[in-house]
């Protein structure tokens, strides 16, 4: 049982979940939701195997091949071992980007307090402000 905590605390494999995941697209016997216990997702796991002998955990299983690999790898170890994924800037805007419209917005938000703006213009450049960003 020691053995089987160690394996479930170690960092979890891009590699090995598509090979579990294509093995039980593949196999005849009842392997599927394996990769789903690798990846720390027990509930999902029993589901999968509780529906093994119908084709959905097969067509899942493949569908869950294909994610993995298409996932990048910060985005897989964000989502599997709970790594925050490390990045230079939200959205593809720098940091600085994002201030300036934060500070741009603070001086439309003061010009309508003001009476220089109407609420609909308030509202339609602030829309286009935050579609920047967005």
């Amino acid at each position: 049982m020691e053995f089987v905590g160690k394996l479930l605390n170690q960092p979890k494999s891009r590699k090995v979940a598509v090979i579990l995941a294509l093995l039980a697209t593949v196999l005849p016997i009842p392997i599927a939701g394996v990769h789903k216990f690798y990846l720390g997702q027990p509930l999902w796991g029993v589901i999968y195997l509780l529906l093994w002998s119908t084709p959905i955990p097969r067509i899942a299983s493949a569908i869950d091949a294909v994610w993995y690999l298409v996932q990048d790898s910060e985005q897989f170890n964000s989502q599997f071992n709970n790594q925050p994924i490390a990045s230079t800037n939200l959205g593809g805007f720098a940091p600085l980007q994002i201030g300036a419209v934060a500070e741009a917005l603070r001086e439309l938000d003061r010009l309508r307090e003001d009476g220089l703006v109407s609420e609909y213009e308030f509202e339609q450049k602030r829309r286009q402000l935050l579609d920047r960003i967005a």
